[in-house]
This record gives C-alpha cells, sequence and structure tokens, in this order.
C-alpha cells in the first residue's frame, strides 16, 4: 500500500518527484542480529584508538557463545517501560532540562511548567476571558517532578553537617588492559532503561582554577592612574581582556559589568571612588595582556613541553573515573573559572559578573564503597552523596542564571552512549505512530473545544517546521526566548491566503525568521488564536503548555515527547535526501557534497543558523588562488606536451586551449612570489645545516655557499621568463609522454574537488551543520551511507565523533532509519 503524504515532513516534499526507495521492513532483533552478523564478519571493524578492552568478568560472554564461537547479540531490544519525564537526551535528574552555555558547557536548569488539573476545564472558556484565567491559572500547580539529587548515606557521609564528609585516602585509577574496545552495545539491556546507572563509582574530583595573582599593572580612571585591590582588579582585568571584542560595544553587557564591578569596588575602602565607565581607562591592562600573549607564544620549547607534561597531569588526575570496574574518561572536569558572562545574542544578563567557584558549593557523587576526593587545603566539599541512578560526578549553581552545572562523562563513554542509542531508538520506534497522530491532530484542527484545537495547531507546527516545544520562564530576566508553546502573538504574521511569517528569538538567542504556507484549518485556527481581546504580548496558545502536549503525546507511544518529533524529521528528512541525490558513479568528492547538502537541508529545517564568518571572504580567496595554481601546473603540462610533441597540436586541440583565470599578470606575479618561497626554503635549509654542524662540533657552510644557492634561484626567474616569451617548456629528466598525461588526469581531479569544496564553503557559510549531524541525525544513516557508497567513514565523522559514535558504526550498508 503506497504511503501517504502525511509520513513526510513538509521540508522533505520538494523531493517528491525524485525516484523513491522502498522502505525496508522493520525485523525482529534476532534476525537483525543474524543479518548484522553475516555483513560484520564480511567487514569486521576494530578500532585501534579504543580506551578499553572488554574484562572477561564483567562481559556476558556465555550468553552469546555457541559451540565456542562468539556471536553478536544484534540490535539491542528495547523495554516497554520508562520512568515518566525520563530525558531522552542524556541520563540527568528528573525534572531538569539540558542547555549550553556561551562556552558548549552542559547546563541544567529546573524545568517547571505550568500544570493544569483538568485539560477540559477551559475547553468552552470563551477567548474575552483570557486574561483573567490567566492570572489565575499563574498561580497553580507544577507538574510535581522533583530533580533526584541527592541520596544520603549517613553512615558512608558521616555528619549531618554541611560538608563534613569522611574523607578517604586519594585513588588514582590507572589504566587497565583489560578495558580496551568494552562494547556495551552488544550487551543485552544495552540501552540501560532501568533507574540503577552504575554499581561502582570512583573517581578524583574537580580542578578548581588557580587562585588569581595580581600584575599590578594600573588602570586610568579620568586620566589618572588608580589603585586598585587585587579583588577589583581582577574584575577590570575580565573587562580589559575583552576591549577588541563586539561584546564591550553593546549597552547591555557594558551595564551589567559595571554595576557588578561597583559591588566589588565598594567591598573595600582602599579602591577608588568610579562613578562613570566612560571615563575609565583600561588600556594599560589590555596592553599588558597583549604582552603576556605574545611572551606565551615565544615560549621555549622547554617551557611549552613544561606545560604540556603539567596538563597531562591534571587529565590523568582528573579525565577518567572507575565507573563498575572500568576506567571511563570524564568530559569537562574543570570547575568554570571566574569571568564576565557572555549569552549568546541579546542576553538581558549579558557582562554580569560569574565569581569563583568555592567547594563548599559543589556536590560529589561517587560510590559508597570509594574513597571521597579531598578538597582543596582549607575546603570542605558541600556535600556527598552516593546516588547510582545519576550519571553526574558533581554539581554545583552558577550564579548568573542560577543554573544547575554539571560533570558528566565523556561523550565516548558507554553511559552517554546508551543515552544516544536510547534517544535515536525513541525516535526510530516513533515512525510505527507518526501516521495516526498527524491524522488525529489534523482531525483535531477543527475540534469544537478551544483546548484541543490549540494542542492540535501546536502539534502541527512541531511536526511539520521542526519547532521547539519551548518552556515557560521562571525569571523575568531571563533572555527572551520561546519555543512553539510558548509563541506570542507578536512573534505570529498572517499573510492570506496561508502564509505566516515566524519570527521569535529561539534557543540561545538565535532569530527564527521562516516565512512558510500552512494547511487552510491552520492558517484558520491562527487568525482565530490571534484575534481581539488578545494583544501582541498574549500567548498564542494560552490553553496550552509543554506539559499538556508531552503528557497527551505519551498517551500514543511510552516515553514520547515533542522533541522526539525533532530528532525524528531530521533523521527522516535526511536518510530521503541522500537516497535521491547521492551520486552512484561520482566521485568521493561529488557524494561528500551530497551528503552536506542533505545535512543542510537538516540544519535548515532545524533553524541551525551561523552569521558569516569575518574570514569568510579570504578563506574563499585562498581556494580560488589554489584552483590557479593548480591550473598553471596543468597548463606547464600541456606545454611541456607540446614542446616533446609539436604533432600533438594536430591530434589534441584540448592542449592548445588556454586555461581560465590565467592572465598574464596573474602569472608574472605567481611565479615571483614562486621564486621567493624558493629563496626562503634555500635560506631556511642553510641556516638548519649550520646549526646542525655547530652542534656537532664542526665547521659551518660559508656564505658564499648560499650565495651560489641563491643564484641558482635566480636562473630559475630568468627561465620563466623565457618560457613565457618563447611558449616552450623543456621536459624535466625522466618525462614522459605517458607520465605527464596521468599528472594531467590528477591535476584535473584535484581542480574539480577544489571547485566542489568551494561550493560546499559558500553554500554552508550562514548554516551550522555540526549541531544536526551530532545531536538529530542518526548517527548509523551516515555510517551506512559510508559503506554502501565506499567513503572512508573519516570523510564524514573525525576520531572524535567515531569514538562517540562508535556503537554506530557496525551497521550493514543497507540499514536504514
Amino acid at each position: 500500500m503506497p504511503s501517504s503524504d502525511d509520513d513526510v515532513p513538509l521540508a522533505a516534499r520538494k523531493n517528491k518527484k525524485a525516484a523513491t526507495r522502498k522502505q525496508p521492513l522493520r525485523v525482529s532483533p534476532k534476525k537483525a542480529a543474524t543479518k548484522n552478523n553475516k555483513t560484520q564478519t564480511k567487514r569486521k571493524r576494530v578500532d585501534s584508538d579504543s580506551e578499553f578492552e572488554i574484562k572477561s568478568s564483567s562481559v556476558k560472554a556465555n550468553s552469546s557463545k555457541t559451540n565456542g564461537t562468539s556471536k553478536k547479540a544484534g540490535p539491542p531490544q528495547k523495554k516497554n517501560k520508562k520512568r515518566n519525564n525520563e530525558s531522552d537526551d542524556d541520563f540527568v535528574p528528573n525534572g531538569i532540562k539540558v542547555e549550553k552555555d556561551i562556552d558548549g558547557d552542559v547546563i541544567m536548569k529546573d524545568a517547571k511548567v505550568k500544570g493544569v488539573e483538568k485539560e477540559e476545564s477551559e475547553d468552552d472558556i470563551p477567548l474575552a476571558k483570557l486574561t483573567k484565567r490567566n492570572s489565575k491559572a499563574s498561580h497553580g500547580k507544577t507538574n510535581g517532578v522533583t530533580p533526584k539529587r541527592t541520596k544520603s548515606v549517613a553512615k558512608d557521609v558521616g555528619s549531618k553537617k554541611k560538608g563534613k564528609a569522611i574523607v578517604k585516602k586519594e585513588e588514582e585509577y590507572e589504566d587497565s588492559d583489560d578495558d580496551e574496545g568494552y562494547r556495551w552495545w552488544e550487551e543485552e539491556n544495552a540501552e540501560n532503561d532501568g533507574s540503577v546507572k552504575w554499581q561502582t563509582l570512583g573517581h578524583n574530583g574537580v580542578y578548581f582554577p588557580p587562585e588569581y595573582k595580581p600584575h599590578g599593572v594600573k588602570m586610568k580612571y579620568k586620566n589618572k592612574e588608580i589603585y586598585l585591590t587585587p579583588d577589583a582588579e581582577e574584575v577590570a582585568t575580565f573587562y580589559a581582556a575583552m576591549l577588541d571584542t563586539d561584546y564591550v560595544k553593546k549597552e547591555k553587557f557594558r551595564a551589567n559589568f559595571f554595576r557588578d564591578w561597583l559591588e566589588v569596588l565598594a567591598s573595600s575602602n582602599k579602591n577608588p571612588k568610579i562613578e562613570t565607565l566612560e571615563k575609565c581607562d583600561f588600556t594599560p591592562i589590555y596592553e599588558y595582556l597583549q604582552r603576556e600573549k605574545e611572551r606565551k607564544k615565544s615560549m621555549s620549547k622547554e617551557e611549552k613541553q613544561l606545560l604540556k607534561q603539567e596538563k597531562l597531569a591534571l587529565e590523568e588526575k582528573y579525565g577518567y573515573c572507575k565507573l563498575d570496574g572500568r576506567r571511563e574518561k570524564v568530559g569537562n572536569f574543570r570547575i568554570e573559572p571566574p569571568g564576565l558572562f557572555r549569552g549568546r545574542g541579546d542576553h538581558p544578563k549579558s557582562g554580569s559578573l560569574k565569581k569563583r567557584v568555592l567547594p563548599e558549593e559543589v556536590t560529589i557523587n561517587i560510590g559508597s564503597d570509594s574513597p571521597v576526593p579531598p578538597p582543596p587545603p582549607g575546603h570542605n566539599w558541600g556535600n556527598v552523596v552516593h546516588d547510582n541512578t545519576v550519571t553526574w560526578l558533581a554539581t554545583w549553581k552558577e550564579n548568573v542564571n542560577e543554573s544547575v552545572k554539571y560533570v558528566f562523562l565523556a561523550a565516548n563513554s558507554s553511559l552517554k552512549g546508551q543515552s544516544d542509542l536510547k534517544k535515536f531508538e525513541k525516535a526510530r520506534d516513533l515512525k510505527k505512530y507518526v501516521s495516526r497522530i498527524r491524522s488525529e491532530y489534523k482531525r483535531d484542527l477543527k475540534d469544537k473545544y478551544m483546548a484541543i484545537r490549540q494542542r492540535a495547531t501546536a502539534m502541527y507546527l512541531i511536526d511539520r517546521f521542526a519547532l521547539r516545544a519551548g518552556n515557560e520562564k521562571n525569571d523575568a530576566k531571563e533572555a527572551d526566548t520561546v519555543g512553539c508553546c510558548s509563541l506570542r502573538c507578536e512573534h505570529v504574521t498572517l499573510e492570506p491566503p496561508k502564509a505566516v511569517i515566524f519570527d521569535f528569538l529561539g534557543k540561545d538567542s538565535i532569530r527564527y525568521y521562516n516565512k512558510v504556507e500552512v494547511d487552510d484549518q491552520v492558517f484558520k485556527n491562527l487568525r482565530l488564536f490571534t484575534r481581539s481581546p488578545k494583544e501582541p504580548k498574549h500567548p498564542l496558545f494560552d490553553r496550552l503548555n509543554t506539559s499538556l502536549l508531552n503528557k497527551h503525546l505519551q498517551t500514543y507511544m511510552d516515553g514520547l515527547t515533542a522533541k522526539v518529533f525533532r530528532t525524528y524529521n531530521a533523521s527522516y528528512v535526511f536518510q530521503k535526501e541522500l537516497d535521491a541525490n547521492t551520486p552512484i558513479d561520482g566521485s568521493i568528492h561529488d557524494k561528500i557534497l551530497a551528503y552536506n547538502r542533505a545535512n543542510r537541508q537538516v540544519a535548515v529545517l532545524c533553524n541551525h543558523q551561523r552569521s558569516v564568518s569575518k574570514a569568510h571572504e579570504n578563506q574563499m580567496g585562498r581556494i580560488k588562488d589554489k584552483i590557479r595554481a593548480l591550473k598553471y601546473q596543468k597548463m606547464r603540462l600541456k606545454k611541456t606536451i607540446l614542446t616533446i610533441d609539436p604533432k600533438q597540436k594536430k591530434k589534441r586541440p584540448d592542449l592548445l586551449q588556454e586555461e581560465s583565470d590565467l592572465e598574464e599578470d596573474w602569472i608574472i606575479e605567481y611565479e615571483k612570489q614562486l621564486i621567493e618561497k624558493e629563496r626562503d626554503k634555500v635560506r631556511t635549509k642553510f641556516e638548519k645545516d649550520n646549526e646542525k654542524l655547530t652542534a656537532d662540533g664542526k665547521k659551518p657552510r660559508p656564505d658564499k655557499e648560499l650565495d651560489s644557492l641563491l643564484k641558482e634561484v635566480g636562473e630559475k626567474a630568468k627561465q620563466f621568463a623565457k618560457e613565457r616569451k618563447s611558449g616552450k617548456i623543456e621536459p624535466k629528466r625522466g618525462q614522459t609522454l605517458e607520465k605527464l598525461e596521468a599528472s594531467i588526469v590528477k591535476l584535473d581531479e584535484r581542480i574539480n574537488a577544489a571547485k566542489i569544496a568551494m561550493v560546499d564553503k559558500d553554500e554552508n557559510k550562514e548554516t551550522a551543520l555540526s549541531t544536526s549531524k551530532i545531536n538529530y541525525i542518526d548517527p548509523r544513516i551516515s555510517a551506512a551511507w559510508c559503506y554502501k557508497h565506499k567513503v572512508p567513514i573519516d570523510k564524514i565523522f573525525n576520531k572524535s565523533l567515531r569514538e562517540k559514535f562508535k556503537w554506530a558504526m557496525d551497521v550493514s550498508p543497507d540499514w536504514e532509519f
């Protein structure tokens, strides 16, 4: 039976005329395991960079062996049961939402949402009563989710007093050969749906940034040098370090910095009274910082090696933990240093002071049988817990946004891999329900109850345009970012007959602007939801929130939330774009271009934008110069062929064709550059040779030898001029017609590859491909595509991503989402 258009995301319908492929049947895990075993026998993939080897005592080998031969367990079977409100993106405490700060670090916030006890209670309320009902509802109950932050064990922690934990002797977690190549995805219950995430956990805590050392450089106020206490000088240095950025040009950034700096200044009578930021001159500190940068750049090899060793020592101490007897890598184990909060876009708290985090603010999570890592001297931990239902090792709350920060295991760890597999399997399972969900929300678009009609309209927008669900704000000072459920009337502009313009700040304060066409009934609903007495600041969906929407979605499928649609549509669109547009007989570069274009469609769907880099034009210019240089080499080869065999002029008229973009002036300038590079190369080699001779106690070569070598280079310049005049290029020793022809073919391939790279870079200048590739597209699609089309996997995933998605690398070439 042909599939309905309901199964196709709106962004993918433009490919409807393209040849479609038949959807593969979903096979049982046992059959899939048999099929995968046959394929994997042919293509055994062993990752030599893996951190661990399988421990014989930790792998259930007996359950997967038959007649002494190891047999893979196949794709993991999903459990039907799932804890309510459990995140699909990470194993995090219940009721906590994941975000990232400006530095890319994972942060968590309490995901509080408004709740309504009875959904039907507002279905028949006229819109005229909106304001009165909303004011009452704003004081309603939350969804009742309480984060599972701690599970105290009094006999291990000791006294109930804060931070008075029994500190055991510090333990170093040595590497073990038995941990190499732990393939957790081949075990039963690979997705780890249970609440217990680990049995034993040991680590060495977190690393705190070093204390501030005053530099003593005096800034100026009203053109006079002023003395600052170390605390005030530190904050002033934070600002001085950003003088060459666009942040200091933003009024909000400057105002927030000055407010917090004044508080630090007021903490000591030794600080001067400063009344206005405009009369402050931070240039002396900025110049000092620039000198320090140059000093670090000019450090000797020995000094750099010493710093490298110190860094490696820190990573060895804090960068690994023992999880269920295995040595696994920790993510970012460093406590964030103090500084100025930047934020993305027009964040209202941009420029605020991020204060230094103390050990008393940090909670450590560790196994009850493992030694508690000692805090820095003179300090105590804020708390020590032994909670094996969460995956974080340490947590604290930062002061600017009061968001909870966590230290998790690294992206390539088994726990993070289980979370990723679970997320993508959940999206893949949605395929079985999406047709029914779409048919029902289309029906509900005309429902007589307003709440149901709003819910159906929101589901339509989330599904068709990959809008984020959105959450309510707990603080009026938070960035004014919204999602679908928190849209206000001012964010939507209607243009008859059925065009809708969305214009709002999305996640990370990235502007979402999109003009789309919607179904007739959706347009009618949006016009109804925005009509008087509603005002621009009123919510578009006044009878809906994310909690109610997710509660409804879970009636279709366990664990289904609005964000699963985003992952599903991203992977679905990507699979279809690849199938439709990958050139079967194309080169590797042509196939990678098709891959990036499919990736771009997903990035556009998910609104993963970026501003054009300041270096973009220079980068494009360098690629153009590279193409010209390759054409120059090709031109010389063609002239060499005609010099060897002039008869080729009649046989090969293509050899007489001039290469495009190679004007006479450019050729002269390029040849001058070649000569100058050759001179620099000769000088550098001559100096290194003399340094080596001197180190060996031998007499260095005289300068007249260098002069002789440079003279030879000068002869090449004369040779270039002679060749340009005659149009003939004499062959080098060993050059034959066959070798020259082969060289031209290779140059053509390189020119084509460079042109494709230039097109790809230009098309991607305003799109961020990596976010969708890493977070929303099932990596098994990419791996299977590489195997099917014989594209090296390292052309798509770098080493760190291959480690992160190690569980996805063993798929067969015919695997599909």
